[in-house]
């Protein structure tokens, strides 16, 4: 997680930039390092101070007294942020002297994810990726429902009849699936429909509709990321008992907060059958010890 204040209440720049003609396929001449060979020090590079996070293997960070600076790397695709605006300029007036680099300004979309930023803070939302997942499924003259899934019998393996066509409805769970990094609504409803992923059937089916009519009425819904000068986290853990049919697992939920901004959170079916209702909440902590979901 970035704060996005420092300790003087000053918010962080966050650029974003693209790297011009990235090539995927090309062919090296030269030995490249994925981690610095153990012992090796380059006097005569002594800026070279980013580390890896041991969270995201993309996410590269620099700290010295004063100063902190985070880049993110996803192919040719960047963010970078950090507390001092001037560093900030100079590091990306480097890359550009090393790269075609094209500056993109202030973070605004960045895979699939929505940016906008005022003074409380960040939102992010996937509107885009909603809409283009409604049209693809034709779901777009679809009426909108308050609720993602109905309450009542859960699905089960046996409900309805196998489709004739089960790749689409695996294609739609993966783009649902996506849509769980800002819409942690959808986590419960998500998990409880990958596990039909082998051997859909209509009932399935109809329960994926209801959760694109959901979609259809939380487009623009996501996640804010407020400004705090707090360092306060808070978590919420939760579980039913024997809620599947087919194999009687729990699941287990839960939901961390960072002063007041959602950060991570989680919903999957336990690895074991718990005997009692205790059980089931205490094997939370035993079977699922990473979050699914994190920012």
């Amino acid at each position: 997680m970035v704060l996005f204040r420092d300790t003087k209440r000053e918010s962080w720049d966050i650029r974003q930039l693209d790297i011009n003609n990235a090539f995927l396929n090309g062919k090296l001449e030269e030995d490249v390092f994925m981690e610095q060979p153990q012992g090796f020090v380059d006097a005569s590079k002594p800026d070279y101070k980013f580390k890896n996070s041991k969270v995201d293997s993309s996410l590269f960070f620099y700290k010295a007294p004063g100063l902190m600076v985070m880049v993110l790397i996803y192919v040719d695709d960047i963010i970078v942020t950090s507390n001092n605006t001037h560093k900030l300029n100079q590091f990306v007036e480097k890359l550009h002297a090393m790269f075609a680099l094209k500056d993109l300004g202030p973070l605004h979309y960045f895979l699939g994810i929505e940016v906008h930023r005022d003074e409380t803070g960040l939102y992010l939302n996937q509107g885009k990726y909603v809409k283009e997942l409604l049209h693809r499924t034709g779901m777009m003259h679809l009426k909108p429902c308050s609720t993602p899934m109905t309450v009542g019998r859960p699905l089960s393996k046996s409900d309805g009849d196998p489709l004739q066509n089960p790749t689409d409805y695996r294609s739609i769970i993966g783009g649902l699936q996506y849509l769980t990094h800002t819409k942690h609504d959808l986590s419960f409803a998500v998990n409880k429909l990958s596990q039909f992923l082998q051997a859909p059937t209509t009932a399935h089916w109809s329960a994926t509709k209801r959760v694109l009519r959901y979609l259809k009425g939380t487009v623009y819904h996501g996640l804010h990321i407020k400004n705090s000068d707090r360092l306060a986290i808070t978590g919420y853990s939760d579980a039913d008992w024997a809620c599947f049919p087919d194999d009687r697992r729990s699941v287990a939920g839960y939901c961390v907060f960072f002063t007041d901004t959602l950060v991570s959170w989680s919903s999957k079916k336990q690895a074991v059958v718990s005997r009692s209702s205790t059980s089931s909440s205490f094997s939370r902590n035993l079977v699922d010890p990473v979050p699914s979901q994190r920012i």
